[in-house]
């Protein structure tokens, strides 16, 4: 049972069941999504249950006022939620009532005056190209008794989250029945499929990987395994990086999706066009995509700055 089944009165309850089946049935939100959004709502409700003192209904979630919103981020905020937590758990709930006002069933208009919480503008911090490029080779840390199979797995990994731009996620997932083309139907986020190219680079780095790997998974089953035969945890591979950063004396910043980062501001110095970037790493939104253009601005004026006698 869903924690706001228990804290929302039967009619909210209701409500909520609603907006959840609509998410999943119209909006074909990913488990993991519909989970997080699940939760949101839960701890408003609780809180509101607790606020109000006793579970709250249609009428009384239409009657709350912005103060009582803002108490429940400020609880939250006390919980130790970061702003982005916070924001999400603002957009869940301004979704959940904009839901409820399109099936007649109450609105608000405090809620509109609620601002999100101010998010801190991180640009991505892609490697180098020849950072890059040794990082994916994986060797720095070989030893006499580690397997040749698992250093080919490991690069495998590696190079195609720099050469093909994907998450750790969608690469560990991969089967040999999607490598057999020269490019790649990805299953992304939000259950989004998108086509990447398979470079010769990857595609050798998997065929040496499928050559030497001991265990025989099933053509639809994930394809990299770990060391007891069982699919490759992405834990491995962060652990991985962390070795090989300290190696190369890399910042911290060097993680798996570091590449993925590299991947498209790489792309972007060397010409490509941005809505070719989006649909490569299965961006929603341009805006998602156009923070790179910050990244390569960000790099020219450092090599003016370090070049140009008067700046």
């Amino acid at each position: 049972m869903t924690d706001f089944a228990i804290t929302l009165a039967p009619d909210a309850a209701l409500a909520a069941q609603g907006w959840l089946r609509t998410l999943r049935t119209e909006r074909r939100m990913a488990a993991k999504t519909l989970e997080a959004y699940a939760r949101d709502l839960g701890q408003f409700a609780r809180f509101m249950a607790d606020h109000l003192g006793e579970s709250p209904s249609n009428a009384a979630l239409a009657e709350l006022a912005a103060s009582d919103f803002r108490a429940f981020l400020a609880r939250r905020r006390t919980e130790g939620a970061e702003s982005r937590t916070l924001a999400r758990q603002l957009s869940s709930i301004r979704s959940f009532y904009r839901f409820a006002e399109r099936r007649g069933l109450f609105r608000n208009a405090a809620l509109s005056t609620i601002r999100a919480p101010k998010l801190p503008h991180a640009v991505p911090k892609p490697l180098p190209p020849e950072k890059a490029q040794r990082l994916v080779k994986a060797d720095l840390l070989a030893a006499e008794e580690t397997p040749g199979w698992i250093l080919a797995r490991d690069e495998a990994v590696l190079t195609l989250l720099y050469a093909s731009g994907l998450r750790i996620s969608e690469a560990l997932s991969l089967t040999r029945a999607q490598v057999d083309s020269p490019v790649l139907t990805v299953m992304g986020k939000g259950g989004k499929t998108r086509i990447v190219p398979l470079l010769p680079a990857a595609r050798e780095a998997v065929a040496r990987y499928l050559d030497l790997c001991p265990f025989s998974p099933a053509p639809r089953e994930p394809m990299f395994r770990g060391v007891k035969g069982g699919p490759l945890n992405a834990r491995n591979i962060q652990l991985l990086i962390e070795r090989l950063r300290g190696a190369l004396g890399l910042p911290d910043t060097a993680t798996p999706h570091a590449l993925r980062h590299s991947f498209a501001s790489h792309l972007l110095a060397n010409g490509a066009d941005l809505r070719v970037i989006q649909e490569l790493l299965g961006h929603a939104s341009l805006s998602t995509t156009q923070v790179y253009t910050e990244v390569n601005r960000a790099h020219l004026l450092a090599q003016y700055r370090k070049a140009h006698p008067r700046a």
